[in-house]
């Protein structure tokens, strides 16, 4: 279990902290960013989802960290994706790069242009089709296989929604919810998904059916390993809000999922700690204002179409 902070070492005021907190992470979702990825052309269009989606809302908010971090260890449990990601990825060599592009993905994808989304799309599955081999147990895998989408796609969007419900004053519940889920079907299907659970009831249904799939192997255990080990950086600043974004991830798992990665779940003392130190790093980064790509894409979609 990793050690949790004091409230006390949070930098939640002044804005030399926050600078020296978001320089990092800010530096981190730069490394490797994907082509295509624009914001600002063409004038009037509104993307695949638009200014008023709960698309928008939900990845808009710094809680995406958590909820990013919490999908990939989701993800790990599944034994044919586990073994793409560990034979084709260099996750551990350059883990900000990986990152990187998957926020690069995902921020293009929800921000951009109709455009500039469809060609992301096209990228990703290219490199999708490259990926296959067999896995450990001997089956062959394909990151094309639609049920391997299927199962990245309702890990990230279950994570996601369950960080921004978890730690956004001012969530989309509700309706909102499902219409989330049903807006983010979009990509799934055009990346090669199939049965793809568009609501709160079919995502959990999806979670349940597939529970006899999942198993925590070799592999899994490296990678989670990997993924909750403390963070190694001179930073002061960063380390401790590593820590609580590690810890508020795993608290995002179900209990089904912690058990199988043994994931300890928190103490009551350190649930006392971590659901505090995460909202208040989370008004921390929201301190900083509003990502350029929303601000720009704001004003892209107000434009008048040429």
């Amino acid at each position: 279990m990793v050690s949790l902070p004091s409230l006390g070492t949070l930098p939640v005021v002044g804005g030399v902290l926050r600078q020296q907190l978001m320089r990092p992470v800010v530096a981190s979702l730069s490394v490797d960013r994907l082509p295509f990825e624009q914001y600002t052309d063409p004038p009037g269009d509104p993307g695949l989802f638009g200014a008023g989606s709960a698309t928008w809302r939900v990845h808009g908010d710094p809680s995406m960290l958590i909820g990013g971090l919490s999908a990939l260890l989701l993800q790990t449990l599944h034994p044919l994706a586990m073994a793409g990601v560990a034979q084709h990825s260099n996750y551990r060599e350059d883990p900000l790069g990986r990152l990187s592009r998957t926020g690069s993905f995902v921020t293009g994808t929800t921000y951009g242009s109709t455009e500039t989304a469809e060609r992301l799309i096209k990228l990703v599955k290219g490199i999708h089709r490259r990926v296959r081999g067999t896995a450990p147990d001997g089956r062959p895998y394909a990151a094309s296989d639609p049920d391997l989408v299927t199962w990245v796609h309702a890990t990230e969007v279950a994570n996601f929604l369950k960080a921004h419900q978890r730690f956004n004053p001012f969530p989309v519940r509700g309706d909102q919810a499902d219409r989330y889920l049903h807006e983010m079907g979009v990509i799934a299907e055009r990346l090669g998904a199939e049965r793809i659970p568009r609501t709160r009831v079919a995502l959990r249904a999806y979670f349940r059916d597939l529970r006899p799939e999942l198993e925590a192997g070799e592999q899994c255990i490296d990678a989670v390993g990997f993924l909750t080990a403390p963070i190694r950086d001179g930073n002061p600043m960063l380390a401790p809000a590593h820590q609580v974004v590690i810890q508020a991830a795993i608290g995002l798992l179900p209990v089904w999922a912690r058990d199988m990665l043994g994931l300890r779940p928190p103490s009551l003392a350190q649930q006392a700690v971590v659901g505090p130190a995460a909202l208040a790093l989370m008004g921390t980064l929201r301190l900083t204002g509003e990502p350029p790509p929303i601000t720009q894409a704001r004003a892209r979609c107000a434009q008048v179409p040429v």
